[in-house]
């Protein structure tokens, strides 16, 4: 999966402003159809002992004319067949943004960095988790890492691989890991997603979870550093651990999880409390918010996977 190759509505639109008119009139006439049809059944079903009445009624308040073959809308005779032939030549397009609207998470990059991830031969998993730096697995501490590559490749025209980012951290910031501590440090992660062009926050827990809820709708993503000791409901025995999350729903006050080390917690959706009870009160950030992202400040526009990895 490529992120070029995922349609947004505003990049179809964007193919010119002639095209943008007549999709707008396009919407507009398929907005309207759809609005008669669910006023015809309304009707239907509040009179539902007068059904030729009903049609009537509906069709009259509508513009629509129903009970013959075709459902004829008023607006929609305005859509001209170059009109129709031009949604047909962009209908692949179209289907790509309808489904991005209903699955905003099939855009969403979430590697994993474990060895038994790739051993298994789980989707997102790859070989640099085989990686060895300085007496430590990647998949010992990569978290932090597979987490700024997911936001790379999600939200530029880009991709890369979380070792790609390994080494890009180790050139632009002071990223320098031992034995001892493998994992990335947050002054080094926002020096190398700045590097790359994106516009971040390092942020302490808030008193109120309600603080914490508006910031992370108002994120295009976040980094967040969890850790049992500070609640266990989600994640057990785990001293400090990076992930992603974002897409924030308010109607379930839920996120969408990238869990790099937990291939079974990967691309789940999950209460955002969870997140917020489980920061890591003891580390000197709990979080990093990504603002934004400009591509004339992404100083690196590395682009292609070179290690193997399972795709979806």
């Amino acid at each position: 999966m490529k992120k070029k190759n995922i349609i947004t509505n505003k990049e179809i639109i964007n193919h010119g402003n002639e095209f943008a008119k007549k999709w707008k009139r396009i919407c507009a006439g398929l907005c309207l159809a759809a609005f008669a049809i669910e006023l015809t059944a309304a009707a239907k079903l509040q009179y539902a002992d007068e059904p030729l009445w009903t049609e009537q009624l509906a069709g009259e308040a509508a513009g629509v004319r129903v009970g013959q073959n075709a459902l004829y809308a008023g607006i929609s005779a305005e859509i001209s067949e170059n009109e129709m032939e031009l949604l047909a030549e962009h209908r692949e397009e179209l289907a790509a943004a309808a489904e991005r609207a209903a699955h905003p998470e099939t855009g969403v990059y979430t590697f994993l960095q474990g060895p038994k991830s790739w051993g298994e031969g789980r989707t997102w998993s790859g070989e640099w988790s085989n990686e060895y730096v300085k007496g430590n697995y990647f998949g010992n501490f990569g978290c932090g890492l597979c987490c700024m590559a997911n936001i790379y490749c999600t939200f530029t025209d880009y991709t890369c691989s979380p070792w790609d980012m390994y080494e890009y951290a180790r050139q632009v910031s002071g990223y320098s890991p031992t034995r001892k501590v493998g994992a990335i440090g947050w002054a080094d992660m926002k020096v190398t997603l700045r590097k790359s062009g994106f516009d971040c926050t390092l942020r302490n827990k808030p008193d109120s979870y309600e603080s914490f809820q508006k910031q992370v709708r108002d994120a295009k993503a976040v980094v967040a550093l969890v850790c049992s000791r500070d609640d266990d409901t989600y994640w057990e025995k785990t001293g400090g651990h990076y992930v992603n999350i974002g897409l924030y729903n308010e109607e379930t006050d839920e996120v969408f999880l990238a869990d790099p080390g937990g291939p079974s917690r990967n691309r789940s959706w999950i209460p955002l409390r969870y997140v917020y009870d489980a920061l890591k009160t003891s580390s000197q950030y709990q979080y990093l918010t990504v603002n934004g992202y400009a591509e004339e400040n992404n100083l690196w526009k590395q682009d292609g996977i070179d290690e193997a990895w399972v795709a979806p």
